[in-house]
């Protein structure tokens, strides 16, 4: 748990912040509520999020249109308690204290709807592990 708060505090970070890390954090916000402070951020973010990303996400009825990639700094993997990172290997800062994972996924980057799917189902899956064991 963070210091200034008694929630935890996750980040999830990709390469473009347009695909993976948005679905996930996206999930994280839709299923624990206010319960858990979520970021996600990129280490080297698109302009935009990708369209299959929304289209897919939007099938579940999750809304992710208004989101836009930002850019990983520091500040943002220090004021997190849990760091999953997914694809972008040593570009993610370390420090101290914090967890990290690293979730291997497949990028939707370039994919159509048909095959950002199943990783969209990959990400609800581990979100879902992840939020039990925040709460237990």
């Amino acid at each position: 748990m963070t210091a200034s708060t008694d929630r935890s505090s996750v980040l999830f970070v990709c390469v473009h912040n347009a695909g993976r890390s948005q679905m996930a954090a996206a999930f994280l916000t839709h299923l624990a509520a206010d319960r858990v402070e979520v970021r996600s951020a990129g280490s080297a973010p698109a302009d935009t999020v990708n369209p299959a990303v929304v289209e897919a996400m939007q099938e579940v009825g999750i809304d992710i249109s208004a989101e836009t990639p930002k850019l990983l700094d520091v500040d943002a993997v220090r004021a997190s308690d849990v760091v999953i990172t997914m694809g972008c290997g040593d570009t993610c800062p370390v420090f101290p204290g914090k967890r990290y994972l690293d979730w291997r996924l497949d990028d939707p980057a370039g994919q159509g709807v048909e095959a950002v799917r199943p990783i969209r189902d990959e990400i609800e899956r581990r979100v879902r592990g992840l939020l039990s064991e925040l709460a237990g």
